[in-house]
């Protein structure tokens, strides 16, 4: 169905393969549109309950596509402009998704693809990874990226590095938090999955309310409203049907519903 893409399924994990290997799965306007109609399409379909984010061959990404930027250096300021709006939408898909989303992360995850990286909710790195937001040595700016990657490593590491443009190692990027977890190459699958066994025990309504509540409170003082906010989310989501029927499970020793026999055997 997709050009770049290859999207793959397996119990109720959807893995989202970026598949421009010779290209180190480097952006375009396509491979921009794909990503946001997959995410768009995952996010929908009840079945999926894990977005896994991955690249083919010895990339995850290596930020824009050359032709691409050779095409966009000729472009006015309003075609700028809708390329730009293009990939703003789509980190935000991804970061607003209502399913966990896992990076897994190998070799060069450059400018966009760092990206991409800080919009997922878990990063999952091997070894050989390296990271950089090297705009600047383009004379452009890490904008589209800035909210997600911000988030990440926070406001005193970006001044830093959106300045330098210098490579990140996968231990430096541990350090930062831009990722949670380190394996050597030929560990990542498995800690992946160990990482995906967790998510899937967990209830989807809920997983989806707990994203939005750290959206929501993230940064922000604790104010009466705040508190009263908190109160208000807890209390709603304990009157769900998941709700009940997860402290129902937790209380008779059994698995809730939603999770497989698989999970937890």
């Amino acid at each position: 169905m997709y050009e770049t893409l290859e999207v793959t399924r397996n119990e109720g994990v959807a893995t989202v393969w970026m598949n421009r290997p010779s290209l180190h799965n480097a952006f375009n306007d396509t491979v921009i549109w794909e990503l946001t109609a997959a995410f768009e399409a995952l996010d929908r379909d009840d079945t999926v309950r894990v977005v896994v984010l991955a690249g083919r061959g010895k990339s995850f990404s290596a930020g824009a596509d050359l032709n691409w930027m050779k095409r966009a250096a000729e472009y006015s300021v309003d075609q700028n402009l809708t390329d730009a709006r293009a990939l703003a939408r789509m980190l935000r898909t991804l970061a607003f998704l209502s399913k966990p989303t896992v990076a897994r992360v190998h070799g060069p995850a450059i400018a966009g693809g760092m990206g991409l990286v800080s919009a997922c909710d878990i990063a999952v790195a091997s070894s050989d990874v390296v990271f950089a937001t090297s705009e600047v040595k383009l004379g452009i700016i890490p904008s589209a990226i800035g909210p997600y990657v911000i988030a990440a490593i926070g406001e005193r590491q970006a001044r830093r590095y959106f300045l330098s443009a210098e490579r990140i190692s996968a231990q430096r990027a541990l350090d930062l938090g831009l990722i949670h977890e380190l394996a050597a190459p030929d560990a990542l699958d498995s800690k992946i999955r160990e990482i995906v066994d967790a998510l899937l025990l967990g209830g989807p309504k809920s997983q989806a309310a707990a994203k939005d509540l750290v959206r929501a409170v993230a940064n922000t003082p604790v104010t009466d409203a705040v508190v009263e906010d908190t109160a208000q989310r807890i209390a709603s989501i304990r009157a769900t049907p998941e709700g009940q029927e997860g402290i129902g499970a937790f209380l008779e020793k059994r698995p809730a519903a939603w999770v497989r026999a698989e999970t937890v055997s």
